[in-house]
């Protein structure tokens, strides 16, 4: 089984609108307290780098979503 949460966040915040872009996600998620970089959004994106349960819930709140749709695929 694949990892589809990097990918649904990459998904969320490209339909965002206005369109979110990787360094507005890294500062709104700085301001919470979460250090995580624009290189690191891709990372997570890319499906480099897992997420940790404390990021993704920050990560939902940042792309306005509950936290059990960063974990939905779409490719059933």
């Amino acid at each position: 089984m694949q990892n589809v949460t990097g990918r649904r966040i990459g998904q969320l915040r490209k339909a965002k609108d206005p369109r979110m872009t990787q360094a507005e996600l890294a500062h709104a998620l700085q301001l919470q307290g979460v250090n995580i970089d624009r290189a690191g959004i891709a990372k997570i994106e890319g499906g480099y780098r897992q997420v940790s349960d404390v990021e993704l819930v920050v990560i939902a709140q940042a792309l306005g979503v509950p936290p059990t749709e960063l974990l939905e695929s779409t490719d059933l």
